[in-house]
């Protein structure tokens, strides 16, 4: 069974979320919270596997919120869940150490799946959002998409790994990063 904590300050979005989580038979929404400055509380609480954070709350923000849980609840992993689908917000998700990224307008399936990979130890980031990015790395660069897509194969060939999300927790291991 994989725990969760649900962060959003709009009480209907955070109740049909948990109603719509809750029909995953392997899902307990184990606690909701409006505010982020009651994020980590709640999560020493009732020690969710997984907490799903919305970005603009009072309090605290969802971003600020993550860094919090990671300092003193790492065993928590945290998924930023917004409306908010900008490369900006992913890269300070991520420096918050977030370990997933999907916007509110995806499947529900997408983001049962990727409760489920992030609990397995996986990071996820919304799909067009990372295509997004990747744009943006290659603008920055004066690349061309498609030379960053094989400059990422050719990286991941050369750690021996299977995808993107082993050779980021490779490059990360050896310092790389």
């Amino acid at each position: 069974m994989i725990r969760l904590l649900l962060a959003d300050d709009q009480q209907l979005v955070r109740t049909a979320l948990a109603a719509l989580l809750g029909l995953e038979a392997d899902f307990e929404v184990v606690v909701e919270v409006g505010r982020g400055d009651e994020i980590v509380a709640a999560a020493k609480i009732h020690e969710p596997d997984v907490a799903l954070l919305d970005i603009e709350m009072p309090g605290l923000d969802g971003l600020a919120a993550s860094a919090a849980l990671a300092h003193e609840v790492p065993r928590t992993k945290v998924i930023i869940l917004t409306t908010f689908g900008r490369p900006g917000y992913l890269r300070r998700a991520m420096e918050s150490g977030a370990v997933g990224f999907v916007v509110k307008d995806a499947p529900a399936a997408q983001l049962a799946d990727a409760i489920r990979r992030v609990a397995a130890g996986e990071r996820v980031v919304d799909p067009a959002l990372a295509a997004a990015t990747l744009a943006d790395i290659a603008a920055k660069l004066f690349l061309s998409e498609g030379t960053v897509r094989n400059y990422l194969s050719a990286a991941i060939a050369k750690t021996g790994v299977r995808n993107r999300v082993e050779a980021f927790r490779e490059a990360d291991q050896r310092g790389w990063l």
